[in-house]
């Protein structure tokens, strides 16, 4: 791709919560190699990430400072970071018209169900986000094995929706 770290923009409908998680955890285990991003499709007005995920990462050891819910329109205009991919985590995202995003990163989706979601107790909904980020781990770590400075485009998206459907990445 590049001698600068492949950049990766995580998409989900709010940004409060699995896209947060995803660009947390991606620039903890990126030793430098990527530089992640988040952003949703339709943030609510004065979005803030999801408190419950907040301290998920933080019991993991993972920083949380700077991270904010902000608009993927953030991402679509001049002087924003070019992406070399963007991959949603969240059904909803993955079906909405996306910007003409510069320089045409790969694509992929990553499902994973609303840590946030429902009326349970937020014991219950703490452990969801537990769940949500391992799982995010072992699918990061799986991307993270990639000669990523070696793949085309073409062969990065292949390789990243492959991800997708692995045993026990899910």
């Amino acid at each position: 791709m590049a001698t600068r770290p492949l950049n990766v923009l995580f998409l989900c409908t709010h940004n409060a919560a699995r896209s947060i998680l995803a660009e947390a955890l991606l620039n903890a285990l990126g030793g430098g190699r990527v530089r992640a991003y988040s952003a949703g499709s339709s943030p609510r007005p004065n979005q803030q990430p999801n408190p419950l995920g907040l301290t998920a990462l933080r019991e993991a050891g993972i920083a949380t400072e700077g991270l904010r819910s902000k608009s993927w329109d953030e991402f679509a205009v001049p002087g924003a970071p070019e992406m070399d991919l963007i991959i949603t985590v969240c059904d909803s995202a993955a079906g909405e018209a996306c910007p003409v995003w510069p320089g045409h990163p790969a694509t992929a989706h990553w499902g994973y169900p609303d840590p946030s979601a429902g009326d349970a107790p937020d014991a219950v909904k703490l452990e969801a986000f537990r769940q949500t980020l391992q799982r995010l781990r072992a699918r990061l770590l799986r991307l993270l094995e990639l000669p990523l400075e070696q793949l085309d485009r073409d062969t990065l998206q292949q390789r990243v929706r492959a991800l997708a459907h692995e045993e026990g990445a899910a």
